[in-house]
Formats: structure tokens, sequence, C-alpha cells
């Protein structure tokens, strides 16, 4: 949110110890005569949401971004539930972010390529996410729609997952070596935690669990082709060095229930419709790259 990244001086925890003693009432405005005439007639008294809530250096804090910054930073819905001291301090967060905003363009920093490409980014991701919001807001998902994603889902998941024990080292020729040690005879366990690199070589090189979409290619491609208690006979090269991999078990993969993940449904059914929706707007957009 916008007032999660006004970071300033103090916190959500900041305001929240400020508490409400009894129940006060927002503070209010007051007005002087309407005329320095002998009329005893007052002048209507100006409006508590009129006109911005300080002017800093001769630029305005507008009331709809203070009620906005302060609402949300407070955890509250409405910005009349904030007592006088949650208001005053937002207030007071505010006007040291603008200090602090006036002093940066001052000094040319909202110029700097990283700064004004970082501002650049947040306002294309704020306006993006506002559209999303408003394009959404009468489109929740049916649960026809839920449960078909759920079905598209499910079939995407791996069906089996894999328990499996590595040797890792960092050539190919010692962990050739190996290989030739476990051909003989030697127990696994005992080379992982005699050899191995890795953490898990305290556990005899156990790293438990895994489906092949959670960890690289090569290593999943060579642990899918191994049969019940088989280890690999040729070293298997990743980033992290070389592989043996032994294969101790395998069992299906029971899928998450429908419930279990509707709320995670519903975020992809509406994202996917955004992306037809915008998928929609740069079809029919004039876009020219240049690199």
């Amino acid at each position: 949110m916008f007032y999660t990244r006004i970071i300033v001086v103090c916190t959500l925890a900041a305001l929240a110890a400020c508490q409400p003693k009894g129940a006060p009432s927002a503070p209010t405005s007051t007005s002087s005569a309407a005329s320095s005439s002998a009329s005893t007639t007052p002048a209507a008294p100006a409006s508590p949401n009129a006109g911005p809530v300080a002017i800093v250096n001769g630029t305005p804090i507008e009331r709809d971004a203070f009620d906005f910054y302060a609402q949300g930073l407070a955890g509250k819905s409405s910005v009349s539930e904030l007592t006088p001291e949650q208001r005053q301090q937002a207030l007071d967060n505010l006007v040291r972010a603008q200090v602090i905003a006036q002093e940066a363009k001052k000094e040319g920093i909202d110029k700097e390529p990283a700064t004004a490409s970082l501002l650049q980014l947040s306002q294309l991701n704020v306006l993006q996410q506002a559209l999303s919001d408003r394009y959404l807001k009468d489109k929740k998902p049916t649960e026809q729609e839920e449960r078909a994603e759920y079905e598209t889902q499910v079939g995407l998941l791996p069906h089996q997952e894999y328990h499996v024990h590595h040797i890792l080292v960092a050539t190919e020729g010692f962990a050739r070596k190996l290989i030739g040690e476990l051909e003989k005879g030697a127990n696994f366990s005992d080379v992982a935690k005699r050899e191995s690199m890795d953490p898990s070589k305290t556990n005899g090189g156990d790293i438990g669990w895994l489906t092949p979409d959670r960890i690289m290619k090569p290593f999943a491609d060579a642990m899918v082709s191994l049969k019940k208690n088989e280890y690999t006979h040729k070293p298997v090269q990743t980033q992290y060095g070389w592989h043996i991999i032994r294969l101790a078990d395998i069992r299906d993969v029971t899928p998450p229930t429908f419930d279990q993940v509707r709320q995670r449904l519903e975020q992809v059914v509406q994202a996917k419709k955004f992306k037809a929706y915008t998928d929609g707007l740069m079809k029919n957009a004039q876009i020219e790259k240049k690199i």
C-alpha cells in the first residue's frame, strides 16, 4: 500500500501506543466573526474536511492523502476512529516526509537515474494495482470458475515425490572415486558423512522428500530416472558441484483439497481475468520497441 512506502520516524507501533482515554471526539475547527461590523450573527464554521491539513514551505498536504495514510497506518477503517494523538502523530510523520522530500528535490536527488527510475516504476505499480482493483471490483469468481481452476492446477502438480540422499563434492574425478567405493560395497550414508560438502552430510546425505519442479533440472532428471534404492553411477553436475544421488523411496503426491486452497484459487482466477483484459489493451496499443 501507498502508506507503507512513506517511511519516516514513527511506525505503526508508535501510533498504536497512543490509546484512547475515554471517548475523545475528533478535533474541530473554529472560526472568527464574519465581519468587523456590529452584527452579532456568527459566520458559518469552516468545514473540518475543507482545505489541506498542513502547508510545508508553500506545498500543501491534502486532506485526502492524510486520511488515506493515517487510517492505513493505524489499521482503522476510517480516520474518524483515530484518537487525537494518533492523528497528530500521523500528521507529524507526513510533515517530516514532505520536508525530507523537498530537501531531496532541492539537492537534485529526484533527477538521479536510480531515483528517477524508482519513482517512475513506483507510479506504474500504483496505477496498475489501482486499475486491477477497479476492473475486478465486480468480477468475483464463481465457485464453478474456482473449481475449474482447481482441476487445472491439480493437473499441473507432480504425481510423485522422491525421498533422496546425495553426496556433493567439488570435482567430477573425486565423485567418480566415491562411486567406485560404493560399487565395492561402501555404505552410502557413511560416505556422505565422511566426504559430502553439503550440510545434509550430518544426516547421511538425506535431503528429504522432493518433487522435480522444486530442484535443478540435471538433479531432477537423474532423480526420476532411478529406481528405489538405486544411486547414480555417473556424477551429476549442478551449479553447486558434483552429486551422487540415491533414491530411497517414492510415493504418490496427495493434492490439497479445494477448500484448503480456495482463497488462493480466487486470486489466480482474478489474476487471469485481469491478464486477459490487459492482453486486449496491449493488442490495441501502439508499441514501438527500441531494444
